[in-house]
């Protein structure tokens, strides 16, 4: 009996041993069908080794983690001189074990399942954030980063005033990008006016637009140091006529942008003036260096005239030297050939091989720069004629 309770207690164990190890096989081929993937030393270096980065962790300032399908933050105690931590577009559900990361300066989350700001603390050199496109419903836990300058926050969960609330104690912001949420209560720009260094704003996507009067100027108007709102700047020109709004209405605005459009159109006429003032002054130095030497300088400009049109000529003459030439046989002489047959006769072609008779003999330029032909004298027709044939 005890050999027998002693057998059932091993296949008992051995029994429990294969459900364990069945478990954690079905739980491991779960793991891959989902796709994610462990942040693991390993994995790390080789990721260095394909971006040819440094095999030595902490020499590199840069890390490109992104698009791996990583779930979670780890492994990374070794990279203490990383400055910009590239995350987005992977599984990861919370901030956590950048402890080692006290040089980081950019941190890009965005594209990720976070749902909460946290452990943040010891990135106090961090100045741009990136957490958009994300499941954050609340601003929380950015007071720690004194030097933060740059917070995207974009396509999350946004609804409410106390849901931005927090950015009160973030003095430093000063690109703020909340576009793409569901912010539709107005009195979130008395938040936004609390911070003194706000210079970038983008607020589309967000219902409270439609819900705020007069949205541009207003917000021109109250956030002082703002210079670019949503998808364009603020130009002094516009912040004068919108506080010119603020203080007497449209026929206010309407005088201080008439009043801006004629400074500007002055200042054009001004940059005019000043050019034509320069070429004048140019004008009467080159006068005043060159003006006892005119008489010289005109006769030298004359002669220059005369060898140019010389040298014209020369150039029409030898032109007309090798035009085609040309033979004009006497009428008499063809009168009597029969051409019927379409044969030239030899005398024909022996006329026309001696160009030195005839050879633009009777080819002149005239005035108008065309050639004339010039039939020939009765002297010249008789002295043809009574040419002998060779």
């Amino acid at each position: 009996v005890n050999c027998t309770s002693r057998a059932d207690q091993q296949n008992g164990q051995k029994s429990g041993i294969d459900q364990k190890s069945g478990t954690s096989s079905s739980s491991q081929r779960t793991e891959e069908k989902k796709g994610s993937v462990r942040m693991t030393k390993k994995i790390l270096l080789d990721i260095c080794k394909q971006q040819k980065l440094y095999w030595t962790p902490y020499l590199n300032d840069t890390l490109y983690l992104h698009y791996k399908g990583f779930d979670r933050l780890e492994n990374l105690e070794e990279y203490t001189g990383l400055k910009c931590l590239w995350l987005q577009c992977n599984g990861l559900r919370k901030i956590e074990n950048l402890e080692a990361q006290t040089e980081l300066r950019c941190l890009y989350l965005q594209l990720n399942l976070i749902e909460k700001i946290e452990n943040l603390e010891p990135l106090q050199k961090l100045d741009s954030l990136n957490i958009s496109n994300n499941y954050i419903r609340t601003i929380e836990n950015l007071s720690c980063l004194k030097v933060l300058q740059t917070l995207q926050i974009s396509h999350n969960k946004l609804r409410t005033v106390e849901d931005i609330q927090h950015l009160q104690e973030c003095p430093s912001i000063s690109v703020l990008d909340l576009s793409h949420n569901n912010l539709s209560d107005p009195s979130i720009v008395a938040i936004l006016e609390t911070m003194p260094n706000l210079h970038v704003l983008n607020l589309m996507g967000n219902e409270v637009i439609r819900k705020i009067a007069n949205y541009r100027k207003t917000l021109t108007v109250r956030l002082k140091q703002l210079t670019y709102l949503d998808d364009r700047p603020v130009f002094p020109k516009d912040r004068a006529c919108a506080e010119a709004w603020a203080v007497g209405g449209l026929e206010a605005e309407k005088a201080e942008r008439e009043k801006w459009e004629t400074r500007e159109r002055k200042k054009i006429q001004d940059s005019i003036d000043a050019l034509a003032a320069i070429r004048q002054r140019a004008e009467e130095k080159r006068r005043q260096k060159y003006g006892d030497g005119n008489s010289n300088t005109s006769g030298t400009s004359n002669r220059s005239e005369e060898e140019a049109q010389e040298k014209t000529e020369k150039f029409e003459n030898e032109g007309f030297d090798v035009c085609n030439e040309v033979t004009i046989l006497p009428s008499n002489r063809i009168d009597n050939r029969d051409l019927t047959s379409g044969n030239v006769p030899g005398e024909v072609q022996e006329d026309a091989q001696e160009p030195d008779s005839y050879k633009g003999a009777h080819f002149n330029k005239e005035t108008d720069g065309n050639v004339h032909s010039e039939e020939p004298s009765q002297t010249e027709h008789a002295e043809m004629m009574n040419q002998p044939l060779s």
